[in-house]
């Protein structure tokens, strides 16, 4: 199995665990796979499903990458796409005293990665992604960005465009740098931004 250079995108649901713990299952177990699905369907760039977990799903594209216009663009509609489906559910569920709690609770954050050390097998009817630059990508949602809901760009996927350009992309804001140390991995660069100032 040789390695490609793969990007990476996980869409992951903030908030899931308190959601799933305060909220009572008759309500959690309708709108959480509708709050997956809106954000499956509103895959613009045609990226292949990896993963769909129980709060995120693992979205991939190998060989030559999008413009990073494109890239935005994509993230800017699963975080618009996510919230009016919060809110249409809240509406359709108005008659579960807990519905109030779905829009209160729930958000998305987003994290991409672009790496070289990836392969693909087939395990059923799905493609594995395994690799370091997978578990780089799952350790960046474990981060210590402040915000619940953001963007996080790895620096070794925003290092494959122009740095000055691709911050020139966010018309809602500023990118910010972060980094963080993991065990075995070491220190992991990045920026990020919040994506609320686009639903505001």
């Amino acid at each position: 199995m040789a390695s490609e250079p793969t990007l990476l995108c996980i869409p992951d649901i903030s908030g899931f665990t308190k959601f799933m713990s305060d909220v009572n299952f008759e309500l959690t177990s309708k709108v959480i796979p509708s709050l997956l699905n809106k954000v499956i369907y509103s895959n613009t760039l045609n990226l292949k499903v990896s993963e769909i977990e129980g709060d995120a799903v693992l979205f991939f594209s190998k060989g030559s990458l999008p413009s990073f216009s494109e890239l935005v663009d994509q993230c800017n509609t699963f975080y618009t796409g996510f919230y009016k489906q919060l809110h249409l559910l809240q509406k359709a569920y108005a008659s579960n005293h807990q519905a109030f709690e779905i829009p209160r609770i729930l958000g998305l954050k987003i994290i991409l990665h672009y790496g070289d050390e990836i392969v693909m097998t087939q395990v059923g009817n799905r493609i594995k992604l395994l690799g370091e630059d997978v578990i780089i990508a799952h350790r960046l949602l474990k981060n210590n960005v402040e915000e619940d809901e953001y963007l996080l760009i790895s620096d070794q996927l925003l290092q494959c465009y122009d740095e000055k350009s691709a911050e020139e992309e966010f018309d809602w804001g500023t990118l910010r740098k972060g980094s963080m140390a993991y065990e075995h991995i070491g220190e992991l660069k990045y920026h990020y931004i919040p994506l609320s100032p686009l639903v505001e």
